[in-house]
């Protein structure tokens, strides 16, 4: 297991890196998305690459708006965006907790709270507030619902994941061992699954940004797709791409989803939640305390 723990955060460094340099120096997506890409390559490794050359990659020039432009990968970018955010809060706060020797049960409490937060308050309306005339309480207030439903989803995967392995052996619960980080990639991995379904929702009922690119913020840029060919040969792409970022700053998603629908779905995002809680629960332990568990196995 360790020897496999040792090539896999190997392999994950050369996927960050790749992932990067790439994001630099040849895929024209959004800063925020950049951000995002590597952080949630650094969370998943090597899947996180093949999701990235095969739904961002550009895979020539002046073609990432029709590249991304397909509802999946516009998924792909909604998900990775939610997962950058809610993941990292997540993992922060089981770093921290798990020195503090709470019983996972309240950890798990703390670890929904601070992905919810980080993921809302910096990633959603920090980062993207521009996209709301720059009014940071506005972004706070048309993002907070999406927000919500992906964090439900996010922590239905994470939780049964760290719950259940973590409690399987007290040395999965020590953040200097390389299965605690192991653990937590999976769950950011089985996490990013179960959140697509419910970005896929939300883009495709325009509740939420999907994949997007400098060229054309959140929208897949498909008319833009068109100025970006034809302006190649020029050399003026850069007068365009500059003005064009400008108008989509100010883009507005508008849906057409009723009060009603918003709340069904996010009862659902409650009840798969609870599911998650209950795996956790019943494989699981969440009395289990790191440091308790730990002097218990060396006892026996």
């Amino acid at each position: 297991m360790q020897l496999f723990l040792i090539i896999w955060f190997l392999l994950t460094l050369l996927s960050v890196v790749y992932v990067a340099y790439d994001l630099i120096t040849n895929t024209p997506e959004m800063k925020v998305m950049k951000w995002g890409w590597v952080m949630v390559t650094l969370y998943t490794g090597v899947f996180g690459l093949v999701i990235y050359v095969f739904s961002c990659r550009e895979p020539a020039p002046y073609t990432h708006e029709k590249f991304i432009a397909p509802l999946w990968k516009q998924t792909v970018g909604s998900a990775i965006h939610c997962m950058a955010g809610d993941a990292t809060g997540v993992i922060v706060a089981a770093f921290i907790t798990s020195q503090l020797n709470l019983p996972m049960g309240i950890d798990c409490v703390l670890e929904y709270i601070a992905g919810f937060a980080f993921g809302l308050f910096i990633f959603q309306a920090l980062f993207m507030k521009d996209m709301f005339g720059g009014s940071y309480m506005e972004a706070v207030s048309k993002t907070w619902y999406p927000e919500l439903l992906s964090m439900n989803f996010v922590m239905a995967g994470m939780l049964p994941v760290m719950i259940i392995l973590m409690s399987r052996d007290p040395l999965n619960m020590e953040v200097a061992s390389l299965r605690f980080w192991g653990i937590m990639s999976l769950a950011s991995l089985v996490g990013g699954i179960f959140a697509f379904p419910v970005n896929w929702w939300l883009v495709k009922n325009k509740l939420k940004h999907g994949m997007g690119t400098e060229r054309a913020l959140g929208n897949g840029g498909e008319k833009l797709a068109k100025m970006s060919m034809n302006g190649a040969a020029e050399h003026s792409e850069h007068i365009n791409v500059s003005q064009t970022a400008n108008n989509h700053n100010m883009v507005m998603l508008k849906t057409n989803i009723s009060v009603q629908n918003k709340v069904i779905v996010g009862l659902i995002s409650l009840f798969i939640l609870a599911i998650g809680i209950t795996a956790a629960a019943y494989w699981g332990d969440l009395s289990m305390r790191p440091k308790e568990s730990m002097s218990k196995k060396m006892k026996m």
